[in-house]
This record gives C-alpha cells, structure tokens and sequence, in this order.
C-alpha cells in the first residue's frame, strides 16, 4: 500500500487535485470585479491614460543575453574541468576568452551605429 502512495502517478494526481481546489476555493472568496470607472480604474486616481507603445532594443537584449549565456556556460564548464587533468582547464578558459573578446567586438560596433 505505501508503495502506491508513493508512486509518481499517484502524487501527481494528488498535486493536481490539490492545485485545483485551491484554485476553485479562490475563485470562489475572491472579489468580484465590477466594470465601474473611478478606483478601480487602471489607476487609483481614475485617470485615464492612453496606452503607450514600450520600444525594446532587440539587438542589446540579445546582446546581453549572450553575454549572461558565455558566462553561465563558463562558470559550468569550468567547475566541471577542474576536476580533469590535463589541458582541458586551459582550453576551455581560452574559449571563453575569445568567445568574450569577440562579443565585445561586436558590442563596440553597435555603439559606434548607435
């Protein structure tokens, strides 16, 4: 029997019904939103302000996204290359280097665009 209770189907039925009444009984005391103008306005003073239009800078955020990538992937790579001998540390550390070296390049001509 505590094998059942255990098993990963059984808690994840379990999880799942869990999930789900909480989720009706929440529905249930939340209160209801009426469609009035004033406090419950997008803001507390009632105003109404139109919508802008939010401009992200595709290249810088995929620019950063790839120096966070190099990084997260270094740290990993390193931590694990310690652990052999020989020159894997070394190679791996030089990768990085350039990978580094090159995005910063490329960093660097999209300012002068800019």
């Amino acid at each position: 029997m505590i094998n059942v209770l255990l098993s990963l189907p059984f808690v994840f039925i379990v999880s799942l019904g869990f999930s789900i009444v909480l989720y009706l009984v929440g529905a249930v005391i939340s209160p209801k939103n009426k469609k009035t103008k004033g406090k419950l306005a997008p803001y507390a003073c009632g105003e109404e302000l139109p919508p802008q239009k939010f401009q992200v800078n595709v290249r810088s955020f995929f620019l950063y996204v790839t120096f966070f990538m190099i990084f997260d992937i270094s740290a990993f790579l390193l931590a694990m290359s310690f652990s052999v001998h020989g020159p894997y540390p070394a190679i791996f550390g030089a990768v990085i280097i350039l990978a580094l070296v090159w995005l910063l390049m490329t960093w660097r001509r999209e300012k002068k665009r800019a």
